[in-house]
């Protein structure tokens, strides 16, 4: 991923800092429009994932749309260029004033969670004499077999409506004179590394297309959402997911009615083998039972070790000619005894000053990041930029 001049140009630059392989972010949007746009298929691009104006500019010309969960995000998809006929703005709790920044805007959709949002956006659309475009995101209770914090259609989860309160919501319908359902919407949760789960939501949403078909609701939007997951243990072997197997998933198990169009949502598996947090070792330590190799970044920067327990590959980029393997823990300078990025990880002897990348960041990576213990800002770094 790294060639010899941009680690020339690393050695120069203040870390941490993230870095993004824009070409390998080019051929994976190329990827997505091969096998599902090409196909007919609506792809939102999650700005969850990573809302950064770069990133958001090669969306744009890839012709993909957008999947916003706030306000802000619808505020900065415009911003970037991306037609409000193109963006759905999800969200379990979306505040009055960012349903009024949909509205404004003429969106293509809010993804609707609860019965009383529905009154709410009905609500405020009436102010203006306004219809509202909704699709109503329904749980599907499927198990997408991921990480409790981010499995998002069980009947727990606080997404989504329940099967159970449909009825409630057709009676409710016609009292809504500034509502306009054009859809159902799903996710199941994200980094959902098997094809399984998707084909249970396909079954599931057929059975919901045909509840909605016979109360006489012709919904033109079938929205899956995303969550198809990445390789964090493989990033330069698998550095684009397998989108063709993905997509043939939906066109196999998936019935849409003649009038209706398939949309879908993803983020991680489209940015996030494209970066990488660059970052260095300050000081080496041996402990009573540990090596310990400090670096400079920390879960300031990259939280998902330390909120998802997640593991991602890291790199010495420096020259590491002559180095036996050995093992450490790697960990940041915060005052929090979680910000550890691995432990027991082996990886050539580690030197103050040596040059790591800390793979597989591109999402939910630096749009997470804080300044928790007053931490300076980071920079952010292109391909095109460097090398």
């Amino acid at each position: 991923m790294f060639s010899n001049y941009q680690l020339d140009s690393f050695k120069d630059r203040t870390t941490p800092f993230y870095f993004y392989d824009l070409n390998l972010f080019r051929k994976t949007l190329d990827q997505i429009n091969e096998h599902g746009v090409s196909k007919g298929y609506h792809v939102h691009y999650a700005l969850k994932a990573n809302s950064h104006p770069r990133i958001l500019n090669e969306v744009i010309k890839a012709g993909l749309s957008a999947d916003c969960v706030s306000g802000g995000e619808v505020e900065r998809a415009i911003e970037c260029g991306f037609s409000p006929s193109k963006i759905a703005f999800a969200g379990v709790g979306k505040r009055d004033i960012e349903i009024e920044i949909g509205l404004e805007n003429n969106i293509l959709c809010f993804n609707v969670e609860s019965v009383q949002e529905l009154e709410v956006i009905n609500e405020l659309a009436s102010k203006n004499n306004q219809i509202a475009k909704v699709a109503l995101r329904i749980n599907p209770n499927v198990d997408a077999n991921t990480h409790k914090y981010i499995t998002t259609g069980l009947k727990e989860n606080k997404f989504g409506i329940n099967e159970k309160d449909l009825p409630d919501i057709f009676e409710l319908f016609p009292s809504l004179k500034h509502i306009e359902l054009i859809g159902i919407h799903f996710h199941i949760g994200s980094q959902i590394e098997e094809l399984e789960p998707f084909k249970k939501l396909c079954l599931r949403a057929n059975e919901l297309n045909e509840v909605f078909e016979n109360k006489g609701y012709k919904l033109t939007i079938i929205n899956v959402g995303g969550g198809f997951g990445i390789n964090y243990s493989s990033p330069d072997s698998s550095g684009i997911p397998d989108f063709k197997k993905f997509f043939e998933t939906f066109e196999k198990h998936l019935t849409l009615k003649s009038h209706q169009q398939l949309h879908f949502e993803l983020g991680r598996s489209v940015v996030g083998q494209s970066g990488s947090l660059i970052t260095r070792v300050l000081y080496t330590k041996t402990g009573i039972e540990k090596n310990f190799a400090i670096i400079d970044a920390g879960m300031t920067e990259l939280i998902r070790p330390a909120l998802y327990q997640a593991k991602h590959e890291i790199q010495i980029i420096s020259d590491q000619s002559g180095r036996t393997n050995k093992q450490y823990d790697i960990v940041g300078p915060i005052c929090e005894s979680s910000d550890v990025f691995r432990t027991d990880y082996e990886i050539p002897e580690l030197k103050r000053g040596d040059i790591l990348a800390i793979r597989s960041c591109g999402a939910y990576g630096e749009v997470m990041k804080s300044r928790y213990n007053l931490r300076h800002e980071i920079g952010t770094a292109f391909s095109d930029e460097i090398g």
